[in-house]
């Protein structure tokens, strides 16, 4: 599909509904990730399901990123086939096809995975030996979320010993992230869990030890609570990804002093058109379902005081004025904030990335899609 925009035009003329990356703030976001971790002894693996783009990943990688995690298979193809070299699906892959795609990528580059069962460990060891490759696993270890994992201590020592001992595979470290914990509104709170979730990874690092097996990696945290895993001396990676765009749904946390989380800015944006104005108080905007996603709340209009975004259905916004919003006419361009970046990007298939109310390029979100 064609771009929705070109290179040189003005915002204005940029088509509707688009993925928007304002990039002095991406970038200044980057860097404050990158700053932030240089004297603490910690690499960054960001994220690569939040922007699902290579050509970011290779930003990151720039900056001191040791490589990227990914969620599926195919984001890993994808990033894999994109020049990335280093790459972690943080998550359990089961099923046989995707387990031999795993392994052919493992002939060609660094590939990780994360486990909680031993069988999914013995069929790993089959698909590496066939393939002649090898592939590092991490024993996944529920430190809060109650997801996916074994728990921490005995039975993760169980499952690196199996891993250990399995043809084609690497025991590489511990997979140990408290997703639930990133949105937890209160700082002294959100503290709290990680510091639980810390010493629960440490312990079991510990006891890995003891029995001889040394974890290279001990890999997790996230945007919401980088700070303290970075701290901790126990992790030696952070899987942080939604710091570049800063969405609605992390401005919602609340700093140490109480006030809003403000260590990265917005810089990505759903640009919208209004399409109508049946009355006064009230626009519709072209940026719905479709372009959308509304799983941690509805988009936040950005710089239009007055105006709240309402309702969404799948071709359309319903927008609410009030002051001076009032004054918006058909065919002007509004700025929405997604509440959860990760599954808007999925919705789109081009970043139109902006400097100075301009267009400097396009991206290709090459991999967007369900996750086969």
């Amino acid at each position: 599909m064609n771009a929705p925009a070109v290179v040189g035009m003005p915002l204005s003329a940029v088509e509707t509904p688009a993925l928007l990356i304002e990039l002095d703030a991406f970038e200044r976001n980057l860097h404050h990730m990158s700053t932030s971790l240089e004297r603490t002894g910690v690499r960054l693996r960001p994220h690569a399901k939040t922007h699902k783009c290579p050509h970011i990943a290779h930003q990151q990688q720039a900056l001191g990123a040791m490589g990227v995690c990914c969620q599926t298979v195919s984001e890993a193809e994808a990033m894999v086939w994109g020049g990335v070299r280093d790459v972690l699906v943080s998550n359990q892959i089961v099923t046989p096809a995707k387990i031999a795609r795993l392994a052919a990528l493992a002939r060609e580059t660094r590939i990780a995975v994360c486990v909680d069962d031993p069988q999914n460990v013995q069929a790993l060891s089959r698909a590496a030996s066939a393939a002649g490759a090898q592939i590092d696993l991490l024993v996944e270890i529920d430190v809060g979320t109650h997801r996916c994992g074994v728990a921490p201590g005995e039975a993760a020592l169980a499952l690196a010993r199996a891993i250990e001992a399995a043809p084609g595979l690497a025991f590489a470290g511990l997979q140990a992230y408290h997703g639930s914990a990133q949105h937890t509104r209160n700082f002294g709170e959100r503290r709290q869990q990680i510091l639980g979730s810390i010493r629960l990874a440490e312990e079991t690092r510990d006891l890995l030890r003891r029995d001889g097996l040394e974890c290279r990696l001990l890999s997790g945290g996230g945007t919401g609570s980088y700070l303290f895993e970075a701290a901790s001396q126990v992790y030696s990676e952070l899987q942080a990804g939604s710091y570049i765009f800063m969405d609605g749904g992390y401005a919602r946390n609340r700093s140490e002093c109480g006030g809003a989380f403000t260590d990265f800015e917005h810089s990505l944006f759903v640009l919208s058109t209004v399409v109508s104005r049946p009355v006064a108080e009230r626009a519709v905007v072209d940026a719905g379902l479709k372009s959308l996603s509304i799983d941690a709340g509805l988009p936040e209009v950005s710089g239009l005081a007055g105006a709240r975004y309402t309702r969404a259905a799948d071709e359309h916004g319903i927008v609410m004025l009030e002051g001076d919003a009032c004054g918006i006419r058909i065919g002007e361009q509004m700025r929405l904030i997604p509440g959860n970046c990760d599954p808007t990007v999925n919705l789109h298939e081009w970043y139109v990335v902006v400097r100075d109310g301009r267009v400097v390029a396009t991206w290709p979100i090459v991999a967007r899609g369900p996750g086969y």
